[in-house]
């Protein structure tokens, strides 16, 4: 899709979560949002987003923004797709939180730079992942790491940034016992896997690190990347191995695949999963793509194919 200008009538929200990251971003999201053209929302409980983002695509807005992190981008994108909006309404990307991996894999660098990008930047329409109904935009992530991520405060992110969630998943790895998994995929090649594992991440614009590749996606294929990290003894599970294993480049055991949808079901307790850090449980996932189903400005460092 080629660069798209907006037009003098374009009706603009944005919603923004004042306690996302360091909570220091709301004075300078307001003024730039201001000079941009938009209505500001300031979500104050759980659920606002998603309603701010709803109430916003069925009033007509053809514009609706999300300033703050993951989660923030992820309750915005389910308020439009309520709304049953996808199609009418164009999503903007206002990173303010503690990692923005989705801003970064598709290009956005910061909040000024965010700006810029919904002024001038390409519009592309890229898939949506599905959750048991539930849309989520980067991944889909079960065990260790989204244990690891719901027992992660604010105050750890906070001082710690990212880090935090790799220190608390070297803190949750003690105790974690693996999950008894079956995962069978949609692709007929694809054969099913069943076993122990640390973590299954279903990528949509995420996929799992491999060295110094980029951790973006391809988010325009239609395909989920799976990538299963099959429990290891307890032996293995000394800090430097465990995050060599989660955060590079080491293949050993994990299994990684690629397929439209999945379904992730297991023999013991419900498992939780975090979709861009909004967190569910289960015991039967079923996991699909929406092909090209929502529409957004990238930035110039976005590759439609990263392959």
């Amino acid at each position: 899709m080629s660069n798209t200008t907006t037009g003098d009538d374009e009706r603009r929200v944005l919603v923004l979560n004042p306690e996302s990251g360091s909570g220091d971003h709301a004075p300078e999201v307001h003024g730039r949002a201001n000079d941009h053209g938009f209505e500001v929302r300031e979500t104050a409980a759980a659920g606002d987003a998603v309603e701010f983002a709803r109430e916003a695509a069925v009033s007509g807005a053809d514009l609706v923004a999300a300033a703050g992190g993951d989660g923030t981008l992820n309750e915005v994108v389910r308020g439009i797709d309520r709304a049953e909006a996808l199609d009418d309404v164009t999503f903007g990307v206002v990173p303010s939180g503690t990692g923005n991996n989705f801003a970064g894999n598709v290009g956005i660098r910061g909040i000024r730079h965010a700006f810029e990008v919904i002024e001038s930047g390409e519009r592309r329409t890229i898939d949506l992942g599905y959750a048991n109904g539930q849309a989520f935009l980067n991944s889909c992530v079960g065990g260790l790491t989204a244990d690891a991520s719901a027992n992660t405060s604010s105050e750890l992110k906070e001082r710690l940034g990212i880090v935090a969630y790799v220190v608390n998943t070297l803190r949750t790895a003690a105790a974690f016992e693996g999950m008894p998994l079956h995962v069978e995929t949609s692709d007929e090649i694809a054969e099913t896997w069943r076993g122990d594992a640390l973590i299954v991440l279903i990528g949509n614009c995420r996929r799992a690190p491999e060295g110094d590749a980029r951790t973006q996606a391809n988010v325009e294929d239609g395909l989920l990347e799976v990538t299963i990290v099959e429990e290891a003894p307890t032996g293995d599970l000394a800090r430097d191995a465990l995050v060599h294993r989660l955060f590079g480049a080491d293949s050993t055991g994990t299994v990684k695949l690629r397929t439209p949808s999945l379904s992730v079901t297991t023999r013991g307790d419900e498992i939780n999963y975090s979709l861009d850090g909004e967190m569910i449980a289960a015991t039967d996932l079923r996991v699909d793509t929406a092909r090209r189903a929502l529409r957004l400005p990238v930035g110039e460092a976005y590759e439609p194919d990263p392959d």
